[in-house]
This record gives C-alpha cells, structure tokens and sequence, in this order.
C-alpha cells in the first residue's frame, strides 16, 4: 500500500526529474505546473496528518440503540425542555476510553435515555476527530461538544502531586456554565473515569435547595489533610470557613444549578483561590481544593451512593480498594489507578471487573464485536 510518504517521493522525482514529454511545453505552462505540484503536495500532507490525527484513537464498537420506554416524556430538541437532562464529561486521547465507558453505562441504566443531552468538554484542535468517534460509537446520542481554551487556566494552574491532576482539561468543569449555552439552567457533572449502575434520573431529580451545587459528602474524612500548613497556619486563609462546618466532596460526580452559577459568579470566586494558591501554595491536589474552599459547607448533600469513589486507589500508588459499605448507584476509580490501563497490563483489581462490561473498545485480535 503507497503511503503518504511514498506519495511524497513519487511527486518530488515526477516534479525534479528530467521528462521528455514536458521539455517541450511553453515557457508560460511551468507556473500552472508548479501551482498544480504545490496543491496536490498541500492534499497529501493534509490527508497524511488527518490520518494520524484519528489513529491516535481507538477503535469503539458501536452501541446498541436505547430507546424511552412507554412512560417517558417525548423527547424534543429544545435545549430547554424540562424533561431533558443534561450530562457533562470532558473528552481527551487520555481517557476518551473511560468517557465511552462512563456514556454507555448512564444510557443503558436509564429509563428515558432519548432525553438525555451530554455536553461533552473537549480542546479545539480535537474536537472534529472526537466528534467521529462518539458519532460512529453512539449513532443515536443527543450530545454536543464544548470548545474549552486551554490558555484560559495555563496561568493560573499550579503544579500538584500527580501529573494528570494538572491537566488544563481537569479544570473545564470551572467554566461549565461559560462554555454550556445560556438556557441550560441545571446539568450533571461526570469524570471520566467511572460507571452509572442506576437510572440517572434519580440523580437529576433531587431538590438543590438554596444550594449551587449538590454531591456525596464525607464528612468523616480529614479534611486539615487537603490543605497545606500554610493555609492551616494564616487565619486569613482559614477564616473563608467562618460560619460552614465543611465536609470533604468528590468533584467528580456534581449536580449543578448553572443559572444560580452565573448569577453568583463562581468561576470568578474559583479563580481567585487559583491566584492565591500560585502565590501562597496552600493545596497540592489539583483543581479539587478551590472547590472545597469555596462551596464545602454549603453543598446540598446527595446519598452516597451516588459516588463510590477512590476505586483507582490513592493519587501515588493506585492501590486497590474495596466498595464502601452501603448500596452503589456509581463506581467511581478516581485515584491514580484506571480500570482500562489495568486490565491492559493484565494487573486488574478485583473490581475492575465491575467495569469491564462497559467497556467498547474494538479489540484488534477479535475477528468479531462478539
């Protein structure tokens, strides 16, 4: 098979070399010739990056179709609808394998998953190639993809303890409702990494209350340990707690109001904190902390089950771990170990397993999806 290299050969010895049949053409036809040689050159250099482009993602088998059942609400295209819900997970070469997983699982799960919009998160330069992956992966899905400007965070990012963490896509979710359109008033956010075993629109319907946002909270964890002694040490710091009694929550799985978002301007609170931190240093984990300092203690507290997280182990190590005691509506492997690269590496943790099922990546050794 010729390849864009070959190609490139072919056309510089046709352009360079001696030819019997073209000595004899006009003086006036060699800029028409050089034009013709740049643009098929041009042609090839495009189709050879594009090609490389899309190899440096997986393959996916297609999803099965899924489809409301009797009792649901007709879906509509208006963004605004009541019955829609809205879901938003970034989208990167990184984890677009987890996010594939994460999509399957929530529309399998759902009683109306037609009414189900996902907003996906993405950087510019990708967002063509990864609209034809979920395409070809997921024909039937309502989604749409967000442009996320990476140069917006690049300056206000600090480095914390595991690369991944420091990712700009990790803080997109802090311009969620900059980069979502303005009449979606409520959304669901999602990290990458996990499942949904339960019908999402449980999730959707709970009752945020005066609150901004609702997730799981532990308060039985330490919390002194998401923060530096710098921070514990300054009362200028610790006094932005006065009058919240602040328990730790996962970032991974939130439910939003995004009109009351906006009209609090949160994005702008959440920078601030960012600022700070590139001066003082007071965290070390990423984009988890500005939440915490911000919004702990005064988040609208959903049941646990709806995040059991720290499956991928700790942000060193990745250890494996156990299920918390209680039901799961949601797996969560947040932590340094995934699911997909351990199964690769033939090292899975006994619940890997859990999420193997969802798992539609096409298998080059496989001569069929089954």
């Amino acid at each position: 098979m010729t390849t864009a290299i070959d190609s490139l050969t072919i056309l510089h010895q046709r352009h360079h070399s001696p030819n019997p049949s073209t000595t004899m053409m006009p003086h006036s036809a060699s800029p028409l010739r050089r034009q013709c040689s740049l643009l098929a050159l041009a042609l090839i250099l495009l189709s050879a990056a594009s090609a490389m482009a899309a190899a440096e993602f997986p393959a996916f088998r297609e999803a099965p179709a899924f489809r409301n059942g009797i009792d649901c609400p007709k879906a509509v295209t208006a963004t605004a609808d009541p019955s829609t819900i809205h879901i938003a997970m970034t989208l990167d070469a990184s984890y677009l394998r987890g996010s594939i997983a994460g999509v399957f699982s929530v529309l399998q799960h759902a009683s109306c998953p037609e009414n189900i919009v996902f907003h996906f998160l993405a950087a510019a330069h990708r967002r063509h190639d990864l609209r034809r992956v979920v395409s070809s992966t997921f024909p039937y899905l309502r989604f749409h993809i967000h442009r996320f400007d990476s140069q917006i965070v690049r300056g206000k990012i600090s480095h914390s303890i595991r690369r991944a963490l420091d990712q700009p896509l990790n803080y997109a979710r802090i311009y969620l409702a900059d980069l979502v359109p303005a009449d979606v008033r409520r959304i669901i956010y999602f990290d990458s990494d996990l499942i949904v075993v339960d019908d999402v629109a449980k999730l959707w319907s709970i009752n945020l209350g005066p609150h901004v946002l609702g997730a799981p909270e532990y308060c039985h964890a330490n919390f002194s340990t998401y923060f530096t002694d710098r921070f514990w040490s300054d009362p200028a710091f610790t006094d932005s707690f006065k009058g919240r009694r602040p328990c730790y929550f996962n970032t991974g799985v939130m439910v939003i109001d995004l009109q009351k978002w906006r009209d609090g301007k949160y994005t702008e609170k959440l920078e601030e904190w960012m600022r700070i931190q590139k001066v003082h240093r007071i965290y070390d984990l990423g984009s988890l902390p500005p939440f915490l300092l911000v919004f702990a203690g005064d988040v609208e507290g959903v049941e646990l089950r709806w995040n059991q997280h720290g499956l991928g182990g700790d942000n060193l190590q990745g250890l494996c771990r156990d299920l918390h005691p209680g039901p799961v509506s949601l797996l969560h492997w947040s932590g340094k170990g995934k699911p997909w690269r351990r199964i690769d590496s033939r090292r899975p943790c006994p619940l890997d397993s859990l999420w193997a099922p969802y798992d539609l990546l096409r298998h080059s050794s496989l001569f069929s999806d089954n």
